[in-house]
């Protein structure tokens, strides 16, 4: 089925609410054809469970992202910000001190 145009109203979304290794995340999250929209916010002190390894479009819109990747190097992303990565070239995670409130944009697996 293609899709010319579709409207997204988060609003009608409802949440999931998973923990991770700290904090927690809640997630609103709508498929069409391939690809998954999220809008997920992490709660203060988050750090996610597990090393990914999937591609994403990430876009921070609120708080501060820190993206750690498995070599030990990190990224601080304010609101504005983003990053760009391709399926299995890297393992990340994402953690946050203050909170954040992202969109992400990935295909379903």
């Amino acid at each position: 089925m293609q899709t010319e145009y579709t409207i997204l109203d988060w609003s009608t979304i409802i949440e999931s609410v998973k923990t991770g290794e700290q904090g927690f995340s809640s997630t609103k999250e709508i498929r069409i054809n391939d690809m998954k929209y999220r809008i997920i916010d992490y709660s203060p002190g988050y750090l996610a469970d597990h090393w990914c390894e999937k591609g994403h479009i990430v876009f921070v819109l609120e708080g501060t992202l820190i993206s750690e990747l498995s070599d030990g190097s990190s990224s601080i992303l304010n609101k504005g910000m983003g990053y760009v990565v391709s399926d299995y070239l890297s393992s990340h995670r994402s953690r946050t001190d203050i909170g954040a409130k992202l969109l992400i944009i990935d295909t379903i697996e």
